[in-house]
C-alpha cells in the first residue's frame, strides 16, 4: 500500500516533466522554442494541459459498447502499474517478495494487449479497431525478443528473483572477474554489474532497448497511432480523464522498462563507484576522497 501512495504521485509528476522535456528538446533540435507562454519558459504548459484534460467532458460514441469502453483504459493502466510491484528500488524497499519476479512482470504487463483490443473494438470505429489490431500485433511481436533478452539475464544470474539479481551485482556478491591478477568484483561498483561481468550482455541490452521502444509505442515504433491514416489509433474516441489514463499508462510503461533495464544490466540500486578499501590515492593533496584514506 505504501508503494501505491508513493508511486502513483511519482508517476504523475514524472509524466508531466517528461512531456515537457519531449516538447522542449525536439523544439531545440528543430530550432523552435516550444512552449513559452504558460509559466517560466513554458514550465506550466503541461500542468495546464493536464488540468484541461481532467475538466473535459467524458464523451462516448453512441454506438460504443459502454462497459468495455469505460474499463479498457483502467485495464491498460492497472496491468502496467502492477508491474512496478516486484521492482526492487533499494535494499530496504525490495518490492513484492516474488521468487519468479521476472515471470510475473512479463505476465502482468502482457495484459495491456487485452485492454488495447478492448478499447479499439468497443469504440465501434474502424480506425480505432485497425489501430488496436496494429498495436496488439506490434506488442506481441516485440515481446518475443524482449522475453529472450530477459532469459539471457536469467541464465547468467541463475534466478528469476529480481531482488537476488540486484544483490548479485553488489560487492562480494558477484561472480569473480580477474584482470591483471586482481579480482575486480571485490571492488564492487561498476565491475560487479551484469553488463561488465558478461560483456555479451551489451548486445542483449541493445536488443532489449529496441524491443522496449516498440512495447512503449515510441518512435520509430509509433505504428499503432499512425496519425496520417489512423487518426491516433485505438484511443481515437477517448477524451478527458480516460484519455489521460491511457497517456499515463504509456509513460508508466516507459519508466517500467527503463527501471527493469537498470536492474537487469546496470547494477540495480548498487553504486557505480568501486570500493577501493584502504588504497591510498593522491596523498599529496592531503584530502580524503570518497572515504578513502
Amino acid at each position: 500500500m505504501s508503494t501505491f501512495f508513493f508511486l502513483l504521485p511519482f508517476l504523475v509528476t514524472y509524466t508531466v516533466l517528461v512531456v515537457y522535456a519531449e516538447r522542449k528538446i525536439p523544439a531545440f533540435m528543430q530550432s523552435r522554442l516550444g512552449p513559452m507562454e504558460t509559466g517560466y519558459y513554458g514550465l506550466l504548459q503541461t500542468v495546464a494541459d493536464l488540468l484541461k484534460l481532467l475538466q473535459k467532458e467524458d464523451l462516448r460514441p453512441a454506438g460504443a459498447t459502454p462497459l468495455i469502453f469505460k474499463i479498457a483504459p483502467v485495464v491498460i493502466f492497472v496491468a502496467i502499474f502492477g508491474g512496478f510491484s516486484v521492482l526492487p528500488l533499494h535494499p530496504a524497499w525490495p518490492g513484492a517478495p516474488v521468487s519468479s519476479g521476472i515471470f510475473f512482470l512479463l505476465a502482468i504487463i502482457s495484459l495491456d494487449v487485452a485492454g488495447i483490443l478492448m478499447a479499439g473494438w468497443s469504440s465501434r470505429n474502424k480506425y480505432s479497431t485497425l489501430g488496436a489490431f496494429r498495436a496488439a500485433a506490434q506488442i506481441v511481436s516485440y515481446e518475443i525478443p524482449l522475453s529472450l533478452c530477459l532469459v539471457a539475464v536469467v541464465m547468467h544470474a541463475g534466478t528469476l528473483d529480481l531482488q537476488i539479481i540486484s544483490a548479485q551485482q553488489g560487492i562480494h556478491a558477484a561472480r569473480p572477474i580477474h584482470a591483471f591478477g586482481i579480482d575486480l568484483t571485490q571492488l564492487g561498483g561498476v565491475f560487479a554489474w551484469n553488463i561488465v561481468q558478461m560483456p555479451w550482455l551489451m548486445l542483449v541490452w541493445i536488443i532489449f532497448f529496441i524491443a522496449s521502444l516498440a512495447e512503449c509505442n515510441r518512435a520509430p515504433f509509433d505504428l499503432p497511432e499512425g496519425e496520417s491514416e489512423l487518426v491516433a489509433g485505438y484511443h481515437t474516441e477517448y477524451s478527458g480523464f480516460r484519455f489521460a489514463i491511457l497517456m499515463l499508462g504509456e509513460y508508466a510503461m516507459m519508466l517500467l522498462v527503463s527501471m527493469l533495464g537498470a536492474i537487469l544490466f546496470f547494477g540495480s540500486w548498487n553504486s557505480p563507484l568501486p570500493n577501493l578499501g584502504n588504497w591510498t590515492l593522491a596523498t599529496w593533496t592531503n584530502r580524503h576522497w570518497w572515504g578513502i584514506s
